[in-house]
């Protein structure tokens, strides 16, 4: 049984890797703006779910044989507002002066689909709601951020595991869902698709 992360996120990979895990890695590629443009109104986190169910579909011609495919997606919603990668600086310091001090809700979908002899037999998806609690940045500091690049490229304009954990005072939840992907949502929706995620841990190296 494969396990097969269609995502690009290398720190969805080291999570898993952390985890006992070292998963097949297949980016998707989906037009996420297309994805969301054909939904009616979605609630934050059937967004996120579809984008993640999207992600898996859109590997599955690259698997074959026994296998599970994990799509993940991510957002941040600030006072109520859901953003995902800044993309610009201006953008990610205006994001970050707003929500300093403040708390945001970070939204991960998540999606499994399960193949046996290259067809699908089984579909679950599911999403997860953590706190973060930001600190708050000087100016200086916050121009350093910014100006690594690094808050540009990831949902929320912020990690946790990365030069941003300096600026996030705790999480009120699963601090692997903040990262990219929950080991308890990815572990309970193996199980539904009646797959043990013991029995896909890497062996230890002798």
């Amino acid at each position: 049984m494969r396990f097969v992360l269609a995502s690009a996120s290398p720190a969805r990979l080291a999570v898993l890797r952390a985890a006992g895990i070292d998963p097949v890695v297949r980016v998707s590629g989906v037009d996420e703006d297309a994805v969301a443009a054909a939904l009616t109104d979605p609630a934050p986190g059937e967004l996120v779910t579809a984008l993640a169910l999207a992600k898996a579909e859109a590997v599955l011609p690259e698997v074959d044989g026994d296998a599970v495919v994990v799509g993940c997606d991510s957002m941040l919603s600030i006072h109520g507002e859901v953003v995902g990668k800044p993309g610009e600086p201006e953008i990610a310091a205006k994001r970050w002066r707003e929500m300093a001090g403040g708390t945001g809700e970070l939204l991960t979908g998540h999606a499994v689909v399960r193949l046996r002899d290259g067809e699908v037999v089984a579909r679950a998806q599911e999403h997860k709601v953590t706190v973060v609690r930001f600190a708050e940045p000087s100016e200086e500091e916050l121009e350093a951020y910014v100006g690594t690049g690094e808050p540009l490229r990831v949902a929320g304009g912020f990690t946790l595991d990365g030069l941003g954990g300096w600026f996030v005072e705790g999480v009120d939840g699963d601090p692997s869902s903040v990262i990219g992907i929950s080991l308890p949502l990815t572990r309970g929706l193996l199980s539904q698709v009646g797959i043990r995620v013991t029995d896909l841990w890497t062996p230890p190296q002798n």
